[in-house]
Protein backbone atom coordinates (compact mmCIF):
# COMPACT_ATOMS: atom_id res chain seq x y z
CA UNK A 1 0.00 0.00 0.00
CA UNK A 2 1.32 3.43 -0.96
CA UNK A 3 2.44 5.68 1.87
CA UNK A 4 0.68 8.99 2.38
CA UNK A 5 3.24 11.79 2.28
CA UNK A 6 0.88 14.65 3.15
CA UNK A 7 -2.79 14.79 4.04
CA UNK A 8 -5.01 17.63 5.18
CA UNK A 9 -8.50 17.32 6.71
CA UNK A 10 -10.70 20.38 7.04
CA UNK A 11 -7.63 22.65 7.05
CA UNK A 12 -8.82 26.21 7.62
CA UNK A 13 -7.18 29.62 8.00
CA UNK A 14 -9.20 32.65 9.04
CA UNK A 15 -8.13 36.22 9.51
CA UNK A 16 -10.37 38.99 10.82
CA UNK A 17 -13.43 38.94 8.58
CA UNK A 18 -11.68 36.86 5.91
CA UNK A 19 -11.29 33.14 5.32
CA UNK A 20 -8.14 32.46 3.31
CA UNK A 21 -8.61 28.69 3.30
CA UNK A 22 -11.87 26.91 4.08
CA UNK A 23 -11.91 23.22 5.10
CA UNK A 24 -9.34 22.00 2.58
CA UNK A 25 -8.93 18.24 2.13
CA UNK A 26 -6.05 16.90 0.08
CA UNK A 27 -4.02 13.69 -0.09
CA UNK A 28 -0.50 13.49 -1.51
CA UNK A 29 0.91 9.99 -1.92
CA UNK A 30 4.62 9.30 -1.71
CA UNK A 31 6.09 9.49 -5.22
CA UNK A 32 3.51 11.98 -6.50
CA UNK A 33 4.24 15.12 -8.40
CA UNK A 34 1.17 16.90 -7.09
CA UNK A 35 -0.09 20.03 -8.83
CA UNK A 36 -1.83 22.60 -6.63
CA UNK A 37 -3.80 24.77 -9.05
CA UNK A 38 -5.59 28.05 -8.39
CA UNK A 39 -5.70 31.69 -9.37
CA UNK A 40 -3.56 34.19 -7.53
CA UNK A 41 -5.06 34.62 -4.07
CA UNK A 42 -6.95 31.30 -4.23
CA UNK A 43 -5.39 29.98 -1.01
CA UNK A 44 -2.52 27.87 -2.39
CA UNK A 45 0.25 29.69 -0.53
CA UNK A 46 -1.78 29.77 2.69
CA UNK A 47 -2.20 25.99 2.56
CA UNK A 48 1.51 25.47 1.99
CA UNK A 49 2.52 27.88 4.76
CA UNK A 50 0.36 26.07 7.31
CA UNK A 51 1.85 22.69 6.40
CA UNK A 52 5.45 23.88 6.82
CA UNK A 53 4.71 25.95 9.93
CA UNK A 54 5.01 29.46 8.51
CA UNK A 55 1.51 30.34 9.68
CA UNK A 56 -0.82 28.92 12.33
CA UNK A 57 -3.79 26.67 11.61
CA UNK A 58 -7.21 28.05 12.61
CA UNK A 59 -8.91 24.65 12.50
CA UNK A 60 -8.57 21.25 10.90
CA UNK A 61 -5.45 19.13 10.85
CA UNK A 62 -2.75 17.73 8.62
CA UNK A 63 -0.48 14.71 8.70
CA UNK A 64 3.07 14.32 7.39
CA UNK A 65 4.05 10.76 6.48
CA UNK A 66 1.16 9.52 8.59
CA UNK A 67 2.01 11.55 11.70
CA UNK A 68 -0.21 14.30 13.15
CA UNK A 69 0.16 16.96 15.84
CA UNK A 70 3.50 17.05 17.61
CA UNK A 71 4.62 13.93 15.79
CA UNK A 72 3.97 15.71 12.48
CA UNK A 73 6.22 18.55 13.65
CA UNK A 74 9.03 16.03 14.07
CA UNK A 75 8.45 14.77 10.52
CA UNK A 76 8.83 18.28 9.11
CA UNK A 77 12.58 17.70 8.94
CA UNK A 78 11.71 15.53 5.92
CA UNK A 79 10.19 18.52 4.10
CA UNK A 80 12.07 20.96 1.90
CA UNK A 81 10.23 24.06 0.80
CA UNK A 82 10.51 27.16 -1.33
CA UNK A 83 7.52 29.32 -0.51
CA UNK A 84 9.01 32.72 0.08
CA UNK A 85 12.29 33.00 -1.80
CA UNK A 86 15.34 32.84 0.47
CA UNK A 87 17.39 36.03 0.54
CA UNK A 88 20.28 35.13 -1.70
CA UNK A 89 23.14 37.62 -1.72
CA UNK A 90 23.70 39.17 -5.13
CA UNK A 91 27.45 39.67 -4.79
CA UNK A 92 28.08 36.17 -3.43
CA UNK A 93 28.59 33.12 -5.62
CA UNK A 94 26.12 30.30 -6.00
CA UNK A 95 28.36 28.11 -3.84
CA UNK A 96 28.83 30.87 -1.25
CA UNK A 97 25.09 31.42 -0.88
CA UNK A 98 24.44 27.72 -0.26
CA UNK A 99 27.38 27.51 2.14
CA UNK A 100 25.83 30.38 4.12
CA UNK A 101 22.55 28.46 4.42
CA UNK A 102 24.35 25.22 5.27
CA UNK A 103 25.90 27.01 8.25
CA UNK A 104 22.49 28.40 9.23
CA UNK A 105 20.92 24.93 9.01
CA UNK A 106 23.75 23.26 10.92
CA UNK A 107 24.96 21.26 7.91
CA UNK A 108 28.69 20.74 8.37
CA UNK A 109 29.35 18.54 5.33
CA UNK A 110 29.79 21.06 2.53
CA UNK A 111 29.94 18.22 -0.01
CA UNK A 112 26.16 18.49 0.16
CA UNK A 113 26.47 21.76 -1.81
CA UNK A 114 28.07 20.07 -4.81
CA UNK A 115 25.51 17.30 -4.60
CA UNK A 116 22.45 19.56 -4.73
CA UNK A 117 23.98 21.75 -7.43
CA UNK A 118 24.49 18.64 -9.55
CA UNK A 119 20.89 17.60 -8.94
CA UNK A 120 19.58 20.89 -10.35
CA UNK A 121 22.23 21.13 -13.12
CA UNK A 122 24.02 24.14 -11.61
CA UNK A 123 27.39 22.64 -10.70
CA UNK A 124 29.12 24.49 -13.54
CA UNK A 125 27.68 27.76 -12.18
CA UNK A 126 28.98 27.25 -8.62
CA UNK A 127 31.44 30.14 -8.93
CA UNK A 128 29.02 32.51 -10.61
CA UNK A 129 27.66 35.48 -8.67
CA UNK A 130 23.95 35.29 -7.91
CA UNK A 131 23.18 38.64 -9.57
CA UNK A 132 24.57 37.29 -12.85
CA UNK A 133 22.22 34.30 -12.97
CA UNK A 134 19.28 34.03 -15.35
CA UNK A 135 15.80 33.79 -13.83
CA UNK A 136 15.68 30.06 -14.57
CA UNK A 137 19.04 29.52 -12.84
CA UNK A 138 17.83 31.52 -9.83
CA UNK A 139 14.76 29.31 -9.62
CA UNK A 140 16.91 26.17 -9.77
CA UNK A 141 19.16 27.61 -7.04
CA UNK A 142 16.06 28.03 -4.89
CA UNK A 143 15.24 24.37 -5.44
CA UNK A 144 18.84 23.45 -4.53
CA UNK A 145 18.28 25.37 -1.27
CA UNK A 146 15.13 23.31 -0.64
CA UNK A 147 17.12 20.08 -1.20
CA UNK A 148 19.95 20.81 1.26
CA UNK A 149 18.35 18.76 4.07
CA UNK A 150 17.81 15.62 1.93
CA UNK A 151 14.01 15.99 2.03
CA UNK A 152 11.55 13.27 1.06
CA UNK A 153 8.88 15.87 0.28
CA UNK A 154 9.53 19.19 -1.49
CA UNK A 155 6.90 21.98 -1.51
CA UNK A 156 7.35 24.70 -4.12
CA UNK A 157 5.17 27.80 -4.52
CA UNK A 158 4.96 29.05 -8.13
CA UNK A 159 8.50 27.93 -9.07
CA UNK A 160 7.86 28.39 -12.81
CA UNK A 161 6.28 31.81 -12.50
CA UNK A 162 7.90 34.30 -14.88
CA UNK A 163 10.05 31.77 -16.73
CA UNK A 164 10.28 31.59 -20.51
CA UNK A 165 9.30 28.31 -22.26
CA UNK A 166 12.88 27.00 -22.19
CA UNK A 167 13.20 27.76 -18.47
CA UNK A 168 9.88 26.02 -17.77
CA UNK A 169 10.97 22.98 -19.76
CA UNK A 170 14.31 22.78 -17.92
CA UNK A 171 12.61 23.02 -14.54
CA UNK A 172 10.09 20.32 -15.46
CA UNK A 173 12.95 18.04 -16.47
CA UNK A 174 14.54 18.72 -13.06
CA UNK A 175 11.35 17.76 -11.21
CA UNK A 176 10.94 14.55 -13.22
CA UNK A 177 14.57 13.53 -12.70
CA UNK A 178 14.54 14.18 -8.95
CA UNK A 179 11.23 12.35 -8.63
CA UNK A 180 12.51 9.38 -10.64
CA UNK A 181 16.11 9.15 -9.41
CA UNK A 182 15.80 10.35 -5.81
CA UNK A 183 12.20 9.33 -5.10
CA UNK A 184 11.30 12.87 -4.02
CA UNK A 185 7.61 13.71 -3.70
CA UNK A 186 6.71 17.18 -4.99
CA UNK A 187 3.84 19.55 -4.26
CA UNK A 188 4.05 22.35 -6.82
CA UNK A 189 1.65 25.27 -7.08
CA UNK A 190 0.78 27.30 -10.14
CA UNK A 191 -2.03 29.54 -11.32
CA UNK A 192 -1.98 27.98 -14.81
CA UNK A 193 -3.10 24.36 -15.10
CA UNK A 194 -1.42 23.80 -18.46
CA UNK A 195 2.00 24.60 -16.97
CA UNK A 196 1.79 21.68 -14.54
CA UNK A 197 -0.11 19.27 -16.77
CA UNK A 198 3.09 18.07 -18.44
CA UNK A 199 4.74 17.06 -15.15
CA UNK A 200 2.12 16.38 -12.43
CA UNK A 201 0.29 13.09 -11.98
CA UNK A 202 -2.34 14.39 -9.55
CA UNK A 203 -4.04 17.76 -9.10
CA UNK A 204 -5.96 19.80 -6.54
CA UNK A 205 -7.96 22.71 -7.95
CA UNK A 206 -8.71 25.46 -5.45
CA UNK A 207 -10.54 28.79 -5.76
CA UNK A 208 -11.46 31.47 -3.24
CA UNK A 209 -10.11 29.35 -0.42
CA UNK A 210 -12.21 26.29 -1.23
CA UNK A 211 -11.19 23.00 -2.83
CA UNK A 212 -13.14 22.46 -6.04
CA UNK A 213 -11.70 19.15 -7.14
CA UNK A 214 -8.94 16.63 -6.48
CA UNK A 215 -8.19 14.36 -9.42
CA UNK A 216 -5.61 12.21 -11.14
CA UNK A 217 -4.16 13.08 -14.53
CA UNK A 218 -6.16 10.21 -16.03
CA UNK A 219 -9.38 11.65 -14.62
CA UNK A 220 -8.50 15.08 -16.00
CA UNK A 221 -7.84 13.56 -19.41
CA UNK A 222 -11.25 11.88 -19.33
CA UNK A 223 -12.94 15.16 -18.42
CA UNK A 224 -11.27 16.93 -21.35
CA UNK A 225 -11.17 14.18 -24.00
CA UNK A 226 -13.10 14.51 -27.23
CA UNK A 227 -16.03 12.13 -27.03
CA UNK A 228 -19.70 11.57 -27.74
CA UNK A 229 -21.89 12.18 -24.70
CA UNK A 230 -25.19 10.30 -24.58
CA UNK A 231 -27.84 11.25 -22.02
CA UNK A 232 -30.66 8.77 -21.50
CA UNK A 233 -32.64 6.93 -18.85
CA UNK A 234 -31.32 3.38 -19.24
CA UNK A 235 -27.51 3.38 -19.29
CA UNK A 236 -27.34 -0.41 -18.79
CA UNK A 237 -29.30 -1.02 -21.98
CA UNK A 238 -27.21 1.59 -23.79
CA UNK A 239 -23.97 -0.09 -22.68
CA UNK A 240 -25.19 -3.45 -24.08
CA UNK A 241 -26.06 -1.80 -27.39
CA UNK A 242 -22.67 -0.06 -27.59
CA UNK A 243 -20.76 -3.27 -26.93
CA UNK A 244 -22.88 -5.78 -28.89
CA UNK A 245 -24.11 -3.71 -31.82
CA UNK A 246 -21.17 -1.33 -32.31
CA UNK A 247 -18.40 -3.60 -30.98
CA UNK A 248 -17.06 -0.63 -29.02
CA UNK A 249 -15.46 -0.98 -25.58
CA UNK A 250 -13.85 2.46 -25.29
CA UNK A 251 -16.64 4.10 -23.31
CA UNK A 252 -17.35 5.13 -19.74
CA UNK A 253 -20.54 5.29 -17.67
CA UNK A 254 -20.36 8.78 -16.14
CA UNK A 255 -23.58 8.64 -14.12
CA UNK A 256 -26.93 6.84 -14.06
CA UNK A 257 -28.02 9.04 -16.98
CA UNK A 258 -24.88 9.59 -19.07
CA UNK A 259 -22.39 7.54 -21.10
CA UNK A 260 -19.35 8.92 -22.91
CA UNK A 261 -17.90 7.14 -25.93
CA UNK A 262 -14.25 7.82 -26.75
CA UNK A 263 -13.96 5.70 -29.90
CA UNK A 264 -13.52 8.30 -32.65
CA UNK A 265 -14.98 6.00 -35.32
CA UNK A 266 -18.48 6.30 -33.80
CA UNK A 267 -20.75 8.88 -35.45
CA UNK A 268 -23.50 10.61 -33.41
CA UNK A 269 -26.23 10.10 -36.05
CA UNK A 270 -25.43 6.40 -36.45
CA UNK A 271 -25.34 5.94 -32.67
CA UNK A 272 -28.66 7.72 -32.18
CA UNK A 273 -30.37 5.60 -34.85
CA UNK A 274 -29.00 2.40 -33.33
CA UNK A 275 -30.22 3.36 -29.86
CA UNK A 276 -33.74 4.10 -31.11
CA UNK A 277 -33.91 0.87 -33.16
CA UNK A 278 -32.96 -1.13 -30.07
CA UNK A 279 -35.42 0.50 -27.69
CA UNK A 280 -33.19 2.99 -25.88
CA UNK A 281 -34.78 6.42 -25.66
CA UNK A 282 -32.09 9.13 -26.02
CA UNK A 283 -32.62 12.52 -24.38
CA UNK A 284 -29.45 14.14 -25.73
CA UNK A 285 -26.49 13.16 -27.85
CA UNK A 286 -23.64 15.50 -28.63
CA UNK A 287 -19.90 15.75 -29.18
CA UNK A 288 -17.93 17.26 -26.32
CA UNK A 289 -14.39 17.74 -25.03
CA UNK A 290 -12.43 20.84 -24.03
CA UNK A 291 -8.89 22.03 -23.48
CA UNK A 292 -7.46 21.81 -19.99
CA UNK A 293 -7.38 25.63 -19.88
CA UNK A 294 -11.10 25.78 -20.67
CA UNK A 295 -11.76 23.07 -18.10
CA UNK A 296 -9.98 25.12 -15.45
CA UNK A 297 -11.87 28.27 -16.42
CA UNK A 298 -15.15 26.35 -16.32
CA UNK A 299 -14.46 25.29 -12.73
CA UNK A 300 -13.29 28.62 -11.33
CA UNK A 301 -15.12 31.00 -13.69
CA UNK A 302 -13.54 33.81 -15.70
CA UNK A 303 -10.05 34.01 -17.12
CA UNK A 304 -6.91 32.54 -15.69
CA UNK A 305 -4.81 35.22 -14.04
Amino acid sequence: MNETALQTKGLTKRYRGFTALDSADMTVMRGDIYGLIGRNGAGKTTLMKMVVGLTNVTSGEFSVFGKTGRQASAEKCRIGCLIENPAFFGSMTVYGNLKYYCIQKGISDFKKIDEVLSLVSLKDAAGKRFKKLSLGMKQRLGIAFALLDDPDLVILDEPINGLDPIGISELRDTFRRLNREKGITFVISSHILSELYAVANRFLIIDKGRVLKEMTKEQLDLECSRCIAVKLNDVKKAAVIIENKLNVTDYKVISDSEIRIYDRSVKPDVLNKLMVENGASVDQIFETGITIEDYFRGLVGGEQS
